[in-house]
């Protein structure tokens, strides 16, 4: 008779397992940082790719019809006046949404119920991955639309400069000089009523390349803002109302137009009450770097920081400051 005998290796004792565990929990506080970097990278790359080819877009259509788009249409001053189209839905050919482009109807207002399919499509090259309303749907806070749902987005465009005694959302008929008025602008229905064909004969109309007399590489023309808080206050890519998809360079003395949190800005107070807060900019990149798409198509950081007197001036078409190379 033959006896087996059997081996048993000994285990893991109690310490040991536990500097095992502790090694393991090292390696990956040491790893979760160095992850969280290299996605933040990814985003902000993405985005900055995603404005590159919203100006070449936008480069494209003026190309096809010798002018840029509107930054919006409106049939009437702020703030429940129904709107027309506004420059994203202008746009969507040159970025291979020509078939969302068809669902949309000119002959109504942006809020009427003909366009609610296009109103609640997302749109991948408008959306950031760092946004943290990317994806959703929510109610704008106020405007025409305030009752209706709207897909979010994450860029606006660059109206112009303002002292705060006037909006592009506002006009009341005033034409604003070349020196206040940005790329893309809001353009006001002559008539103030309701129309059967966008866009209309506007004031403040629609510009030309040969009208950015301030330099191309100069002028800002789309950029990044998401907030998060009050998500009702974020980026709506389709909706025309100003203060939700184009925004403003606002002077001096407000200084807190680069917040990428709604109720933090509305909470610091301060000049021009709310508007600087609406009409902002911001960005949720780890490096605070705003990605902005300059007239010449280019895409560049902006530091939150930047003098606001500076920002403005870049904001213009036709101002006559002089920029410096680092901002």
């Amino acid at each position: 008779m033959f006896s087996a005998r059997v081996c048993r290796r000994p285990g893991f004792t109690l310490i040991e397992l536990l500097v095992v565990i502790a090694i393991i929990a090292i390696l990956i506080g040491l790893l979760l940082p160095a992850v969280q970097k290299v996605r933040d990278a990814a985003a902000r790359i993405q985005c900055s790719n995603n404005l590159k080819q919203i100006g070449l877009a936008l480069h494209n259509y003026h190309d096809a019809h010798g002018k840029f788009p509107h930054g919006g249409v409106t049939n009437g001053d702020c703030c429940s006046t129904p709107s027309g189209p506004t420059w994203t839905i202008f746009i969507l050919p040159f970025i291979e949404q020509e078939n969302l482009y068809r669902r949309y109807d000119f002959n109504v207002a942006n809020e009427h119920a003909n366009n609610a399919f296009v109103r609640t499509q997302f749109v991948k090259v408008y959306t950031c991955p760092s946004d943290p309303n990317a994806g959703k749907l929510f109610q704008p806070e106020s405007g025409p639309g305030s009752g209706l749902l709207y897909a979010t987005g994450s860029y606006r465009a660059m109206e112009g400069r303002t002292d705060g005694s006037a909006w592009f959302d506002a006009t009341d008929g005033v034409i604003f000089p070349l020196g206040w008025r940005g790329v893309l602008h809001t353009s006001v229905n002559q008539q103030y009523a309701p129309t059967t064909s966008y866009p209309p004969i506007p004031y403040s109309p629609a510009e030309r390349i040969n009208n950015i007399f301030d330099g191309t590489s100069n002028t800002l023309m789309v950029g990044e803002y998401m907030t998060r808080t009050n998500p009702r206050r974020t980026t709506f890519w389709a909706y025309t109302y100003t203060s939700y998809n184009q925004s403003a360079a606002i002077l001096p003395p407000q200084t807190r137009q680069m917040i990428p949190d709604y109720n933090q800005c509305v909470a610091i107070g301060g000049a021009f009450g709310s508007n600087p807060c609406k009409r902002a900019w911001g960005t949720m990149h780890a490096a605070g770097r705003m990605n902005f798409a300059f007239a010449d198509g280019s895409v560049r950081g902006i530091s939150p920081t930047i003098d606001m007197n500076l920002f403005a001036a870049m904001a213009t078409i036709a101002n006559g400051e002089v920029v410096p190379g680092d901002f």
